[in-house]
């Protein structure tokens, strides 16, 4: 086996292990608080898989970028949202059930919805490629759908032990993230820097910036909704993303690169983005609080 072989595995396996972790703390009192709410569901659609796509073709259609970067923003704008995000979007102040909801809807959605979309930007931009309802569907049930579903399996059948898993197997996928990403961000370093300049690093930005500012104005009125749909539309599966691109313009070999510096600038975005809304959160929170009350005079 390959060491390019070697390190997709680990990270493909420390994905795997991240979404079962998060399966796994998904408590009792977290699914005690679902409702069904067909307005959320309309709304993180609109954001998602309607707002994003019109505003990465735009952007791909006004700025004069570097083709790999076209086709990254197109493939990000329909892709759906990537399993490592619940983790920040609850360290962000986010609801775990509406976090959780939103990445096994959009992996489901995103079966039929990324082949469908694609099949029509090819038919008004006569791109020659597809991608097939079966290798999305394979990338989200590995990556998602499978190990959610068996960590919501043993937190019911065996909640202690999945209390006691929970940590640890999220420590042990963190890892395994660090010890796979470095090397790939290494050998992409100058293929990265390469696709700097000619408008690429603000693009990348405006289409992060659109997809927050979406998310939180159709987060509804709760404020952990609007951070999860922010994070959620300005982020995206990447390696989703990458198949995607790969299958429409299979010429372009700097895809994988293009879509690595979207999530370098995203990433630097939604920490500002979070900054901010802790920020406003704790102020509204603040003036929310009773005033103590006055002692009585002696």
């Amino acid at each position: 086996m390959s060491l390019e072989a070697i390190i997709s595995m680990v990270l493909r396996v420390s994905v795997v292990l991240t979404v079962f972790a998060l399966a796994l703390g998904f408590s009792a009192e977290h699914r005690s608080h679902r409702r069904r709410n067909p307005a959320k569901l309309g709304r993180s659609l609109l954001a998602m898989y309607v707002v994003m796509p019109l505003v990465g073709v735009g952007l791909a259609i006004a700025f004069a970028l570097y083709p790999p970067v076209k086709v990254a923003l197109v493939a990000l704008s329909v892709s759906p949202v990537p399993p490592l995000l619940p983790r920040k979007q609850l360290g962000a102040g986010g609801h775990a059930t509406y976090a959780m909801w939103l990445l096994g809807t959009a992996a489901l959605l995103a079966i039929v919805f990324v082949p469908g979309v694609m099949a029509l930007l090819g038919h008004i931009f006569d791109l020659q490629g597809h991608i097939s309802v079966a290798t999305v569907a394979k990338l989200v049930t590995i990556t998602v759908l499978a190990p959610l579903i068996a960590g919501v399996l043993v937190r019911y059948l065996a909640p202690s032990l999945a209390e006691h898993l929970s940590v640890p197997i999220s420590r042990i996928a963190t890892l395994l993230l660090v010890a796979g990403l470095v090397p790939v961000l290494l050998a992409s370093g100058p293929a990265i820097v390469s696709l700097i300049g000619n408008g690429t690093v603000l693009a990348l930005a405006a289409f992060s910036v659109a997809g927050l500012v979406a998310g939180h104005l159709l987060g509804g009125p709760e404020a952990g909704d609007r951070v999860v749909l922010a994070l959620a539309t300005a982020t995206r599966h990447p390696g989703v993303s990458v198949a995607i691109a790969s299958a429409a313009f299979p010429e372009q070999k700097l895809v994988g690169p293009a879509v690595a510096l979207y999530l370098i600038v995203t990433t630097l975005v939604s920490a500002l983005y979070i900054a901010w809304f802790r920020r406003r959160h704790a102020r509204t929170m603040s003036r929310a609080a009773p005033a103590p009350a006055k002692r009585p005079a002696a």
